[in-house]
């Protein structure tokens, strides 16, 4: 069965998923996305790779890193784009979400780029526009509930490999609240797919998922073991905004017990990295000396993150 993120030659239609993109489309996304980090560098930041292309930011969530970051991609490549403000858009008023893209559509829009709170909706219109014969136009998961943000998972492939070279010789751990992160969800399907031999997931019981060990991981509820020996330490935010019921203690227990602090980073390897996705939360899953410190690489991971989706809207708009 063909990969519905894939057309009939193996080419990205539509990227809602890391789970079950294969190895070469990735390492293919991070290769297309190394050139695009030396843009930045020029007088000039501009591309004409999408000039005349429409690319609409729908956004029914809050955002500011991601919606930002492809906005400045698609600017560089010289696309036209629109953020759609969903909170006076006619959704608010009732208008259902296909309802809205098929009016988007009849403005010929060539992409949307989406962010939802409800798991599935990129998939849905990707499906809608196949369905409704306008498969023309491409589709980017910019983050759907509890499901997956793709581009903040390549984001991240890209800085791992930018800084370590070799997924097939690492020991990462992903740490925090792996239960509600669609981060940790993408971030898990990319190093599997990358050959990474050892990833753990490291996290108070009552925040890891049942049977996540199924993806391929190995589960830690000490976080000081789940540390040690590690290359790469990805830390996650706590998503209250996802949480029912009392799951945790006080934020300054869990910091306490979970935060990432310059002594329990000594038990990783001393050329360990720091990743976030952001936003950070200081003093609750990090320590400022550690997220400012020298072996953090959160702010490269926001400067990376506009290469990559800029790889990303080119290789589908640009076919």
């Amino acid at each position: 069965m063909r990969n519905p993120q894939l057309n009939k030659h193996g080419e990205l239609q539509h990227l809602l998923t890391l789970d079950g993109l294969p190895r070469e489309v990735i390492i293919g996304i991070l290769d297309h996305a190394a050139p695009f980090t030396e843009v930045a560098e020029r007088e000039v930041k501009k591309l004409p790779l999408l000039r005349g292309k429409s690319i609409f930011n729908l956004f029914f969530e809050n955002s500011t890193r991601t919606r930002t970051t492809f906005e400045i991609a698609a600017k560089r490549l010289s696309a036209d784009v629109v953020n759609l403000n969903v909170s006076t858009s006619s959704t608010a008023k009732g208008e259902s979400l296909l309802d809205t893209i098929d009016n988007l559509c009849a403005m010929h829009a060539d992409m949307f780029v989406v962010r939802h709170s409800a798991s599935g909706a990129p998939v849905l219109i990707a499906q809608h526009l196949q369905a409704t014969g306008r498969d023309h136009i491409h589709v980017v998961n910019a983050g759907d509930g509890r499901h997956a943000h793709p581009t903040q998972g390549l984001l991240d492939m890209y800085t791992i490999r930018h800084y370590k070279r070799d997924f097939t010789q690492l020991s990462i751990a992903i740490v925090g609240d792996i239960l509600h992160s669609r981060v940790a969800r993408s971030q898990i399907a990319a190093l599997t797919t990358l050959g990474v031999p050892d990833l753990r997931v490291v996290a108070p019981k009552t925040l890891l998922p049942t049977a996540i060990e199924n993806l391929g991981v190995r589960t830690f509820t000490d976080m000081r073991e789940g540390l040690r020996g590690v290359d790469v330490v990805m830390m996650l935010r706590l998503q209250n905004e996802r949480m029912t019921g009392a799951l945790l203690p006080t934020p300054q227990e869990y910091y306490k017990v979970w935060g990432l602090t310059p002594e329990k980073l000594a038990l990783a390897k001393p050329d360990a990295i720091v990743m976030h996705p952001g936003p950070l939360n200081r003093g609750i899953e990090i320590d400022s000396a550690v997220a400012d410190g020298t072996q953090s690489v959160i702010l490269p991971q926001v400067t990376f993150g506009i290469a990559v989706r800029m790889a990303v809207m080119s290789m589908l708009a640009g076919q």
